[in-house]
């Protein structure tokens, strides 16, 4: 079956594409000396998740309990949850390291104390790193808030085996260029770097420090100290990493392939894949990105005419034309999302494919899995 013959719309990867993604980005952390661990929410597929571990990723990241158990059910091994997880889900937890290595993040003394005393109580000891916000401002102990105490009240608590520190900053995706990048994986490292050597001061050993930001990758990577990566968006990329300088455009190996359905007008074009196929995020990056997506002809290269694929119905996107356009219903184009990891997310199967060439579908294994 060649690309041709599938209905649409449909999510496909480009086989080679993700790979190489995997390949050069494990190739960025061997080079500094760090481990990467990938954040399998991107991808939510076991298979892509042993791609990563063949070529030597140390484990992966879940978002959530429901995703780790679809992953420790597949066989990987160890897994990190670098989210707060409640302690009401305790039996859900304590299953799950009975089949995997299991890591979470605490960073509220109240929630780090439930843990400890359900671990006592299971007579289990469970590793954690200590979320630090390194300017992001959603999870993590305030650094300028004597942090180290923090670390030294988790470090006293029975049950709980205090591994290291873990950040995400998730405000690189707002940076206006690559020399501010470069600046927020600087300062994450500094603040880092900071606490740990505090931390060594007082007697407490910090083994493992964690950043995570695919923006970030080529940047954290340098920074002496980070001994984890936790990249994820990276084995697809995306429209948003293109604006961002971590990838182009022939490095997104995640894109949706829609046909045209009507053309309403010279200057409108409608596909067939609305929001329940494309996510509504906007792209962000260093220059304007307007629209909900990149329009490619079945070539993978742009199409004549400006098409900014302006409005998302549920299962209509409607695209303006400036100029002209020889696309007319019927004709195929690929979009690059915005998002890859929303898009993945919307599947229950992903289609593999080499070229033009169909290798096999991939099931979304951990897709909806919120909870």
């Amino acid at each position: 079956m060649q690309l041709p013959d599938l209905p649409t719309p449909q999510v496909v990867v480009d086989r080679s594409r993700a790979l190489r993604n995997i390949q050069r980005a494990q190739e960025v952390a061997a080079a500094a000396g760090a481990r990467l661990r990938p954040h399998a929410k991107t991808h939510k597929s076991p298979v892509a998740a042993r791609w990563q571990i063949e070529a030597g990723a140390a484990g992966i990241c879940c978002a959530q309990l429901g995703e780790a158990e679809v992953f420790a059910g597949a066989g990987i091994a160890d897994i990190r949850l670098p989210y707060p997880i409640n302690p009401s889900n305790a039996a859900r937890l304590l299953a799950l390291m009975d089949r995997a290595a299991i890591s979470i993040i605490v960073d509220h003394l109240e929630v780090a104390r439930a843990w400890s005393a359900v671990m006592r109580r299971a007579g289990r000891r469970l590793d954690v790193l200590v979320k630090v916000d390194v300017g992001f401002h959603r999870c993590g102990i305030d650094p300028d808030a004597d942090p180290l105490a923090f670390v030294q009240a988790i470090d006293g608590l029975d049950g709980l085996r205090l591994r290291g520190l873990l950040s995400h900053a998730g405000h690189a995706y707002q940076a206006p260029s690559e020399r501010d990048l470069r600046a927020i994986a600087l300062e994450e490292a500094r603040i880092l770097t900071g606490l740990r050597d505090r931390a060594a001061a007082s007697g407490i050993g910090i083994e493992e420090l964690s950043v995570g930001a695919t923006p970030l990758l080529r940047f954290a990577a340098a920074q002496r100290g980070i001994t984890e990566i936790r990249a994820g968006n990276y084995i697809y990329f995306d429209r948003t990493q293109v604006a961002l300088g971590s990838a182009a455009l022939d490095d997104c190996a995640l894109m949706v392939l829609a046909t045209v359905v009507s053309k309403p007008a010279p200057d409108r074009i409608i596909l067939d894949c609305g929001s329940k196929t494309l996510t509504g995020d906007q792209a962000r990056g260093f220059s304007p990105m307007p629209g909900y997506g990149a329009i490619l002809d079945e070539g993978g290269t742009g199409v004549d005419g400006t098409l900014v694929l302006e409005r998302l119905s549920e299962e209509h996107a409607t695209v303006r034309v400036a100029g002209s356009t020889r696309l007319e219903p019927g004709a195929r184009v690929f979009v690059v999302p915005n998002h890859s990891c929303v898009v993945s997310n919307l599947v229950d199967e992903i289609v593999l494919v080499d070229g033009n060439r169909i290798l096999e579908r991939m099931e979304v294994a951990a897709r909806g899995r919120i909870q």
